[in-house]
């Protein structure tokens, strides 16, 4: 426990959830929005550890993700859909497989329906580009065509995504960005869920 904490004031007394009360459960709502508040910073130091990973390229994912949010921002996006730029392959290096779940799950409370789906599906969309050199169907996002963000995922694969890997490209920096990062995840979630 770290210095200072004072069991039943500053953390719950139980050891288990159902041993809780209602004391312990207001401790924990408490503390709950608290610990909200530092996601943004957590997750732009996540982005960060994509400084290890090249996964082939001449470019970092770190640099992808800034590379992909400055031609968002420069095309004059919403801020929302930039974020979703920047962080889009947030999880290549713990979920290489399923990256775009990883990414989707994190934005998920935080971005509307349309911008989740097209971080959670981006892989595939942006398969058009590479997957005939792979033994795989290039055209298999066309299984979505008629989906609401069908065009819109198409065109952040195509226009932003995929372009996103010239290491002579004028990248903007991470302290652009980073505002932005703090406003989406400060939002009050009750509201973007309501229009999702």
């Amino acid at each position: 426990m770290p210095d200072g904490f004072v069991i039943g004031v500053d953390t719950v007394k139980s050891v288990t959830m159902a041993e809780g009360d209602s004391a312990d459960w207001k401790i924990v709502a408490a503390a709950y929005p608290r610990e909200v508040k530092g996601v943004a910073d957590r997750v732009l130091k996540h982005l960060e550890e994509g400084k290890k990973y090249r996964f082939g390229y001449q470019i970092d994912r770190y640099q992808h993700g800034l590379q992909t949010a400055t031609r968002a921002f420069r095309e004059g996006v919403d801020e929302e859909t930039v974020v979703c730029a920047l962080l889009h392959d947030i999880g290549d290096d713990l979920a290489p497989y399923t990256h775009g779940d990883f990414a989707a799950a994190i934005l998920r409370p935080f971005v509307s329906a349309e911008n989740h789906w097209l971080i959670q599906n981006h892989r595939l969309f942006q398969g058009y580009h590479f997957f005939q050199f792979m033994g795989q169907d290039r055209n298999a996002r066309d299984k979505y065509q008629g989906h609401p963000a069908y065009e819109r995922t198409c065109d952040f694969c195509d226009r932003w995504d995929q372009a996103a890997f010239d290491p002579n490209y004028d990248t903007m920096p991470i302290e652009a960005f980073a505002p932005m990062v703090h406003r989406l995840f400060d939002r009050d979630i009750s509201k973007v869920n309501a229009r999702s």
